[in-house]
C-alpha cells in the first residue's frame, strides 16, 4: 500500500487540509499510484470525512503522542514548515513536500524551508503555489 502522510503538527492549517482533501487532489494522489492518504488536522477545523473504497482509503485524526510510525510507513510526507516536523521526516530519509503557511505573521517557516530546499532536501510550496524545485517549478 503506497501512502502519503499529511502533518500540520500541533497548530491549525485548514488551507492545507483542504488542498490535500478536495476531490481534484484526491483524484491526483490516487493517479500517481497512491492507495492511502492520512490526515494528521491538528487543531483546525476542517475535519474530511474518512472513506475506504476497494482503491483508496483516507484516514483522519487530530493527534498521536507519535507521528513516527505513520512517517516511516509514508511514502511520501507533506508537511508544515514547522521545524520538528521537518527534521523528523527527513531523518527517516522520505521524499518531503513542505506546505508553507502564507496567513502566519512572522514567518520564519520560509526561511527554513528555503534553506532546506537549497540544500537539496525536499521541495515546498504554498496552497497557492506549485511546488519549487533545485532550479525550477513542478
Amino acid at each position: 500500500m503506497k501512502c502519503v502522510f499529511v502533518t500540520v503538527g500541533t497548530t491549525s492549517f485548514d488551507d492545507l487540509i483542504v488542498c490535500v482533501s478536495a476531490p481534484d487532489s484526491l483524484q491526483k494522489i490516487e493517479s500517481l499510484g497512491y492507495n492511502q492518504l492520512i490526515l494528521q488536522i491538528g487543531r483546525g477545523t476542517v475535519v474530511p470525512e474518512p472513506f475506504s473504497t476497494e482503491s483508496f482509503t483516507l484516514d483522519v485524526y487530530r493527534y498521536k503522542d507519535s507521528l513516527k510510525e505513520d512517517i516511516r510507513k509514508a511514502d511520501l510526507v507533506i508537511s508544515h514548515a514547522g521545524a520538528g516536523s521537518c527534521l523528523e521526516a527527513l531523518e527517516k530519509g522520505k521524499p518531503l513536500v513542505v506546505v508553507i503557511n502564507e496567513k502566519l505573521m512572522n514567518n520564519h517557516q520560509l526561511e527554513l524551508a528555503k534553506q532546506l530546499h537549497k540544500e537539496g532536501h525536499l521541495f515546498y510550496c504554498t496552497c497557492m503555489r506549485v511546488c519549487y524545485r533545485r532550479d525550477h517549478q513542478l
